[in-house]
């Protein structure tokens, strides 16, 4: 069976993990934690995966046991972290579709963000114990794929692990349901209760809708594909708690050709994989190119050419650093900038200019002696003026230099094993 190359993969989770970032800081700033929260985990998610790819591409070491224990924990999480933060955009946008008042307050804002959280972080960090009751084994290392975590085919798994992405899905559903229903009723009260609600406009409310949709309708059918797919491996029953980790501490490590010649597993672990990326550039093509999304580009832009454009003055500067206002003398047409050096502090630089037409003349000299400039003559046949009859009391030898002035520069699916009692497919997350 042709499977993408791992390469690819690693490309393409390492771009998702970017585009997480990027619009992160606005939505923070909109106290938009739903948002907030899918992002840390889809990127936390794309992030540990390309690492994997690329440690474990072509070879099954146990090369870090404390980073796959962590891995796994996160892939764990993940079975239901983003089908919950999609639960967080609906309910706060069925909250304000179905708002009687448009005051809102800061505890108001606090409570929010206090519910959010349970839901984003709580649900995920429950997952994670609950797994830990099911887990035959410490963790799989797979090749290419890396480090996964392990579960038995029980009763048990349905109910405490493989069905969740699923019912946290219906509950989604119901919310967008509801808000879809009530947002095309009560347009004309939208854009008060919009403006009562910081960083929230008719556009991002939409977008918010659209990835609170789409999530909905992805996690139901791949959580139930999941399902079935366990199922099919055959389910044993549960015995007891010391049966289930009689060999917990077992690290099991199955090379490419074996786990991917298993449809189930390739598949589930595949979409699982490739379902993070999705998530990705889902958002980002929602949220990546909205108005707030360019204005924010455009500051970032300006912000980091200005720090640019100082950092490279003063590097350029730094062999010649002046006084910001140089010492000006004007004689008889003549234009005397004396401008003081900050390396050594016996040098000084004079200029001595004219008209725009007629070049700098430089003088660097040593032990400040008195120097004086005499009135001077233009010629008719010369392209600019010269200064002449200089009387410096200096040795002409060692002090007398010119040249030209410089410039500033410008401003939820375990594989398949022949025991399936042991190292069954479990669930992995649902999109």
């Amino acid at each position: 069976m042709s499977h993408p190359p791992n390469e690819l993969y690693t490309a393409f989770s390492f771009i998702g993990f970017v585009l997480c970032i990027i619009p992160f800081y606005w939505h923070l700033e909109a106290w938009n934690t739903g948002t907030c929260l899918y992002m840390i985990w889809t990127g936390l998610g794309c992030l540990l995966q390309c690492i994997n790819s690329i440690v474990w591409n072509k070879n099954i070491i146990d090369r870090a046991p404390i980073y796959c224990d962590v891995s796994t924990r996160v892939q764990v999480a993940l079975n239901v972290a983003i089908p919950a933060c999609s639960l967080c955009i609906n309910r706060r946008l069925y909250k304000i579709a179905t708002v009687k008042a448009v005051v809102i307050g800061r505890e108001e804002k606090r409570r929010a963000v206090i519910q959010d959280l349970l839901i984003g972080v709580g649900l995920p960090l429950l997952q994670i114990v609950a797994q830990y009751v099911i887990s035959s084994n410490r963790y799989n290392i797979l090749e290419d794929f890396g480090p996964a975590f392990s579960s038995t085919v029980t009763p048990l798994t349905f109910v405490l692990f493989t069905t969740w992405p699923v019912i946290i899905g219906l509950i989604s559903f119901y919310y967008c349901a509801i808000t879809t229903y009530t947002f095309y009723n009560r347009q004309r009260q939208f854009s008060q209760l919009m403006s009562a609600t910081p960083g929230l406009s008719r556009g991002r409310y939409l977008r918010l809708m659209a990835i609170g949709a789409i999530e909905v309708l992805g996690t139901i059918p791949l959580g139930t594909y999941f399902i079935v797919a366990n199922v099919k491996q055959g389910v044993r029953p549960w015995v007891s708690w010391a049966d289930t980790h009689s060999n917990y501490s077992t690290v099991v490590q199955v090379a490419g050709f074996i786990w991917r010649n298993d449809p189930y597993s390739e598949n589930g672990l595949e979409i699982f994989r490739w379902s993070l990326v999705a998530c990705a550039f889902l958002f980002f093509a929602l949220f990546g190119f909205a108005d707030e999304a360019r204005q924010c580009y455009r500051r970032m832009y300006t912000s980091l050419a200005s720090r640019i454009g100082h950092s490279m003055f003063t590097l350029h500067g730094s062999s010649h650093a002046t006084s910001s206002v140089p010492f000006v003398k004007s004689k008889v047409g003549v234009t005397v900038s004396v401008v003081t050096t900050t390396g050594d502090k016996r040098r000084s630089s004079v200029s001595f200019i004219d008209q725009p037409s007629i070049p700098a003349i430089s003088i660097v000299r040593d032990n400040n002696p008195d120097f004086k400039i005499e009135p001077f003559s233009p010629s008719n046949s010369m392209a600019s003026s010269s200064v002449e009859n200089f009387e410096l009391k200096m040795q002409v030898e060692s002090t007398l230099q010119a040249g030209i002035t410089p410039t500033g520069p410008p401003a939820s699916f375990t594989p398949y094993f022949s025991d399936k009692s042991r190292h069954p497919y479990a669930g992995v997350h649902a999109v």
